[in-house]
């Protein structure tokens, strides 16, 4: 009921700063898993990932500036905070991702690596619907579905990085396989920890609608 009472009002330019932020998570998984599908350009694909990370960073740091030039706003300073840090995160574990696949001259992926990217982009599809929810406060339904979905693939994330791990060093008998071996368990941790992250803004997402329900 207070919240009604405010006479100032509420500045809603954060629900579209974090709508972008969740698009830019989603082109970013995209591309990702583009990346991860097919050997072709994956150093143009690398590039546009690093551009999209960019993005991400100027639209966390446009929130940042919002929220220390406004009085009223409409969540909780804390919560937009760490949304929006949260959502940032996914971004850059996605474009570091991409980063080490150039890094370690990678140019055939597994099918363990395109299934982690599938996991990330289901995530990411799940976060740009819910989170424009935030706005209408229509924190039922839709939302609590977007939730559970990113929960559940997170746990999918981890079988597939143990099945990665439980079968990565099967074979190896010579240093180069060795190399081979920890490069792609590097990878494989970097594509499992982009689940995680993205399962922190879940985890936000619903403290938010169980604090505004």
């Amino acid at each position: 009921m207070l919240r009604r009472l405010r006479l100032i009002p509420e500045d809603h330019r954060f629900f579209d700063l974090f709508n972008r932020s969740a698009e830019n998570v989603l082109e970013g998984a995209r591309v990702l898993l583009d990346l991860l599908a097919s050997s072709t350009d994956m150093e143009r694909k690398a590039r546009h990932l690093k551009d999209i990370e960019h993005t991400g960073d100027e639209l966390t740091h446009e929130i940042f500036r919002a929220l220390n030039r406004t009085f009223v706003t409409p969540l909780d300073r804390e919560d937009i905070s760490h949304l929006a840090s949260a959502l940032d995160d996914v971004i850059d574990w996605i474009e570091e991702t991409a980063r080490r696949i150039q890094l370690y001259r990678i140019t055939e992926t597994t099918p363990l690596a395109r299934q982690l990217g599938r996991v990330i982009l289901d995530q990411a599809e799940q976060i740009a619907k819910a989170v424009p929810l935030l706005e209408t406060r229509r924190f039922a339904g839709d939302m609590e579905r977007a939730i559970k979905e990113v929960h559940r693939l997170e746990n999918e994330a981890d079988d597939l990085l143990a099945e990665a791990v439980a079968s990565l060093y099967d074979g190896v008998t010579e240093v180069p396989q060795l190399i081979h071996a920890i490069r792609w368990g590097d990878v494989y941790q970097f594509l499992e920890d982009a689940t995680d992250k993205a399962e922190n803004v879940a985890v936000i997402l619903e403290g938010i609608s169980i604090k505004y329900a």
